[in-house]
């Protein structure tokens, strides 16, 4: 590698991972009548990142490969910044807010093939806790091979059906992993939510399984096309990867919360957990689920207390209810989380799994 291609790395990803962290606050705690103060919060990394951006030279054509993904992420995170710059300067709306915050999982998907490559990439890419934990950092040093990485199965921006997944690099068929199958939120897709697991994942070790629903949402109503694909994608995973048939876990955000307990609380689902995120919950649901799967099943519902679409109230009732019918739930209320995804809880909620 050239001195003028190493310079201009070193000189743009300290600004490129910065920005990417802002980012991360601000989807955490994004909260509609909180906007400018999260704004104000998270500063401008996006104009660092752009001088960085600028600066960087012509590279010969062997790095036009390394070039384009670090382009691509850069591009991305600038994107992500200049719609919610839009928004704060009067233009726009919430909608506009979520709209612009699509770029950061394509950022992120972009970066990531460099973690093998960059430490201080392989790092981001880890919960905070394991930032530092060396002897994780070297067995991911491995890289990706042909079972192991992220893996896209007809699931390309706009289709509806496919799934993404990541299994850690130190993947090894004699162990049997756990497995997380998280579903996204209303009009969302699983390639861009992968991203909301992935640290955790793979810092801590679980196969991460992220379906993209069939329809518009999740099949909360009507004919529920999304089960028998839920258990098509669970049949694929589990011939090709080992996984551990007592830890698997069915998580999701919003409208996914609320698809896992209708078909996580049937008496034929194969999934031992559940962990539904800001989610809402009909007292009706308990009275139709199989009472033999709700007796001691493990159930981890997570809800913000300034949630604006579901009231924290639901999720209070929804506690209430299915400890009542003899579920075994673990309730975690967050006093600063409004109707955004707390990565912070993932890594919790991956211990309950393991019994730890």
């Amino acid at each position: 590698m050239t001195e003028a291609v190493v310079d201009d790395i070193v000189a743009v990803l300290p600004p490129l991972l910065n920005a990417l962290e802002a980012l991360g606050f601000f989807q955490r705690h994004l909260h509609p009548p909180a906007f400018a103060s999260v704004m104000n919060a998270i500063g401008t990394p996006d104009e660092a990142l752009q001088a960085a951006r600028a600066a960087i030279g012509d590279w010969p054509e062997q790095f036009a490969g390394l070039r384009e993904r670090i382009d691509r992420a850069c591009d991305e995170a600038l994107a992500a910044f200049a719609g919610i710059r839009e928004v704060e300067r009067g233009n726009g709306d919430l909608v506009a807010v979520f709209r612009a915050l699509r770029h950061v999982p394509r950022a992120q998907e972009a970066l990531y093939p460099l973690a093998v490559q960059f430490p201080p990439v392989s790092s981001f890419f880890l919960n905070a806790a394991n930032r530092e934990n060396h002897d994780l950092l070297s067995r991911l040093e491995v890289g990706a091979s042909e079972h192991t990485g992220i893996f896209h199965d007809h699931n390309e921006p706009g289709s509806r059906g496919g799934f993404s997944a990541y299994v850690p690099e130190y993947y090894m068929p004699g162990r049997p992993m756990p497995l997380v199958m998280a579903l996204h939120g209303g009009s969302g897709n699983g390639r861009g939510f992968l991203w909301s697991w992935l640290r955790d994942a793979r810092s801590l070790g679980a196969v991460l399984v992220a379906p993209t629903a069939t329809g518009p949402t999740w099949a909360l109503t009507g004919n529920d096309t999304d089960t028998p694909n839920l258990m098509r994608i669970l049949e694929a995973v589990r011939s090709r990867w080992s996984i551990d048939a007592s830890r698997m876990l069915l998580t999701g955000m919003s409208d996914g919360g609320t698809f896992c307990y209708i078909t996580g609380l049937d008496g034929a689902s194969p999934f031992t957990h559940l962990a539904p995120v800001a989610a809402t919950f009909h007292p009706l649901m308990v009275e139709m689920a199989d009472a033999t799967r709700l007796r001691g099943l493990p159930v981890f519902i997570t809800h913000g207390k300034l949630d604006w679409m579901f009231p924290v109230q639901t999720a209070r009732q929804t506690q209430a209810a299915l400890s009542a019918a003899g579920a075994n739930v673990t309730y975690r209320e967050i006093g600063d989380l409004s109707h955004t995804y707390p990565r912070e809880i993932n890594a919790e909620v991956l211990q309950w799994l393991n019994g730890e």
